[in-house]
This record gives structure tokens, sequence and C-alpha cells, in this order.
């Protein structure tokens, strides 16, 4: 199962493919309502939205110590990373901060063919771990479609598809290529 030293690696990768600051209009994220032109255009930092957090009052100068702590509670340990091989964890983990964890579970769900309720429980982590068994390269392949069918049908699909798109590949090959043979960063 991945540890907290997969942990401090995935929050690493996953801050490459969040970035700095943004604060475009168009993007509902960076609007505290989650809605463009309704509320406060706070912004996002590395992943971190206003959307998701409107309490967050000045997200343009959030520290990466706390991004570090939001990934690990909001995002990690609560799509169940922990609970999955580090390959797998990250592909989850990826699609729990992009997406949001329920999403992200449902995703999985579909994956392994449980009941999608968007709630990872005795079922899922059964299957999830007969499913890793089986071919955990294809789990993650038949993940991401369903994750890919998703993103392209989001109305902000057009604005972001350039970065969505390389970080939905990218995503897969750096799982293969920091835990190669699926095991924790400690091994």
């Amino acid at each position: 199962m991945a540890t907290r030293e997969d942990f401090t690696l995935a929050f690493e990768l996953l801050l490459g493919h969040e970035g700095a600051f943004s604060g475009i209009r168009t993007d509902p994220g960076n609007w505290t309502s989650g809605r463009v032109g309704v509320g406060e255009l706070r912004g996002t930092k590395w992943g971190i939205s206003a959307a998701a957090y409107p309490h967050i009052r000045d997200i343009r100068n959030l520290r990466v110590e706390q991004a570090r702590d939001i990934y690990f509670d909001d995002y990690w340990t609560r799509a169940f990373c922990h609970e999955m091989p580090p390959r797998l964890a990250f592909v989850h983990f990826d699609a729990a901060v992009n997406n949001g964890p329920s999403r992200a579970v449902r995703w999985l769900q579909q994956a392994i063919g449980a009941g999608v309720d968007g709630v990872y429980g005795p079922q899922t982590r059964e299957r999830m771990q007969a499913a890793v068994e089986r071919d955990e390269t294809h789990l993650i392949t038949e993940y991401h479609a369903h994750r890919l069918r998703f993103m392209v049908e989001l109305t902000t699909w057009g604005t972001f598809r350039g970065g969505w798109s390389r970080r939905l590949v990218k995503v897969p090959f750096e799982a293969a290529a920091y835990w190669p043979r699926g095991e924790s960063v400690t091994a």
C-alpha cells in the first residue's frame, strides 16, 4: 500500500501539473461560488481553488506547506489513496485533486465493476484489490477512459483541453516511471 513517502512524491509531481497562481475569469473554479461572475474572483494556486476553498481569503499567497496539508487531508486521505498500491494511488490522487475525491472514487468503481456511489467502502476496496492483482495496468487504463470521457464533456474543455490532455497522458507514464514495480518508494 502507498506510504507517506509515496504521498510526498505524488504531491511534488502534482504540483508540476497544477502550476502556480491562475486568475482566469472564465474558469468557474476561480470564483468562490464555482460559477463564473458569481462571488469573488480569488483564483487557484497549486490546485487549491476558490470554488473548493472559499474560506481561504488569499489564495494568491498560499504557501506550498499549506497546499501539502490540504492535499494530504482533503484528497490523499479522503480518496483512500493510502489503501491502494502506489501507481494506482498516484493516478487516483491526481483525479481526486483535479476532479474531486467522490468523482475519482466513481471512476474507480466504474473501472472495477462495483456499485457506483462515490463512496469508498468494503465492496470497492475488495474489488479494487482483486482488479490490481489481475492486471493493474488494465485497471488504470479503464479508470482513465472513464475520466477522459467525463473531462471532454466539460464546458471548460475548450479552454483547458491542451493542459488537461497532456496531464491525462502524462500521469500514467509518471506512475510507471516513479513506481516501476508498483512498490512504494520506501520498498
